[in-house]
C-alpha cells in the first residue's frame, strides 16, 4: 500500500474515506477525470479513495488523473491487473479481460478492504454518495439497482434468457462486499459459467452477474443510486409527476448515460447531456490548475 493511503488513514476524521472502483481502458481516462470532479464538486468535504484496475495503461497516462486526484484531496491508487490471473479464462473482443475486474476485484484489492464502491466512468455523481457507501448490505455480496420502470417485458425475457427469478440488475453501480467476496466470488467458477454458456450472454458482465449473483444482490432505489439518464418522462411518469428535474438535481446521486449514444459525443439527444457538457468544462477548468 502506498504511502498516500497511511497519511489518509492516520487524518483526523470523523469517516472513513469511501473506497471508489473503477475498471477502464486507457481510452476512457478523460471520462474518469468528468467523474472525478463531479464526486469533488457534489461533496467536497468527503475525500474517497479512488482504485483503478487496468490491464497496462502507462504511467504517463495516468498522470493527469494522479495530478486530479491530488488538487481535490483524493487518493489515487492505480492497480495493473496480472494477466495470469485469466490463463483459464474466456478472453476475446467480446470478452475482454477487463469486464471480469469488477466481479473479481476481491482478488486484486488490498485485504485490509472491507468493501468497495464501483462505478461505470460513463456516470455523474450529483448528491453525496456517502448513504449509499453506508448502506447496510444484510448479509448479501452486492447491492445493485434495476432499471425495470420503462418495460417490464425486458425484464421478463432476462429472466427466461438467465433463468433467474429476480430483477434484472444494472452493474454500472455496485457496492461489493469483499469480504464475503474474498470467500463466494471463485475466478474458476466464473471462467466456468461464461463458458459453458456464451451464447446466452449478451451483456457478458452483466448477465454473469445477474446469472451467478443475483440472489444475493440487495435491490437498490435507482432512481437515485443509478438513474438511466436516457429515461427522464419515465420517471416522471412512473412517480405520477414527482420525479421532476428539480427533485433529480435535489435527491438523485448518481446518473447513469446508459446506452451506446454518449453525452461527450456529438449528437447526444437526451435531457441531461447538457448537464454532462458542463461537468466536462468544469473538469477542464478543475485540471488546469495543474
Amino acid at each position: 500500500m502506498d504511502n498516500s493511503m497511511n497519511r489518509r488513514k492516520n487524518q483526523t476524521c470523523a469517516q472513513d474515506p469511501i473506497q471508489l472502483l473503477v475498471t477502464l481502458n486507457e481510452n476512457y481516462l478523460p471520462r474518469l477525470q468528468v467523474v472525478l470532479t463531479s464526486i469533488y464538486i457534489s461533496q467536497p468535504e468527503d475525500k474517497p479513495d479512488i482504485w483503478l484496475l487496468h490491464s497496462g495503461i502507462a504511467d504517463r497516462a495516468l498522470d493527469p488523473v494522479r495530478q486530479q486526484c491530488e488538487i481535490f484531496g483524493f487518493g489515487f491508487h492505480p492497480v495493473m491487473v496480472d494477466g495470469s490471473a485469466f490463463t483459464n479464462a474466456p478472453v476475446s473482443r467480446q470478452y475482454p479481460r477487463e469486464m471480469y475486474y469488477r466481479l473479481l476485484a476481491a482478488d486484486f484489492l488490498p485485504g485490509e478492504l472491507k468493501r468497495v464502491l464501483y462505478l461505470d466512468p460513463d456516470t455523474l455523481i450529483i448528491n453525496p454518495l456517502r448513504p449509499l457507501w453506508e448502506t447496510d448490505l444484510r448479509g448479501h455480496l452486492f447491492a445493485a439497482a434495476a432499471h425495470t420502470g420503462k418495460t417490464e417485458l425486458a425484464n421478463n425475457i432476462n429472466q427466461l434468457r438467465l433463468g433467474t427469478d429476480h430483477n434484472y440488475f444494472n452493474s454500472g453501480v455496485l457496492l461489493i462486499d469483499l469480504r464475503k467476496a474474498r470467500n463466494e466470488i471463485i475466478a474458476e467458477e466464473v471462467f466456468s459459467y461464461t463458458k459453458e454458456h456464451a451464447k446466452e450472454l449478451l451483456l457478458p458482465d452483466q448477465d454473469i452477474l445477474n446469472a451467478m449473483y443475483g440472489s444475493r444482490i440487495l435491490e437498490i432505489d435507482d432512481s437515485i443510486w443509478n438513474y438511466d439518464a436516457r429515461n427522464y418522462n419515465t420517471y416522471l411518469l412512473r412517480s405520477a409527476g414527482e420525479y421532476d428535474m428539480d427533485w433529480v438535481m435535489n435527491n438523485t446521486s448518481v446518473l447513469h448515460f446508459c446506452g451506446r449514444s454518449k453525452p461527450w459525443q456529438k449528437g447526444y439527444i437526451h435531457r441531461f447531456g447538457i448537464l454532462y457538457k458542463h461537468y466536462m468544462k468544469l473538469s477542464e477548468i478543475h485540471c488546469s490548475r495543474q
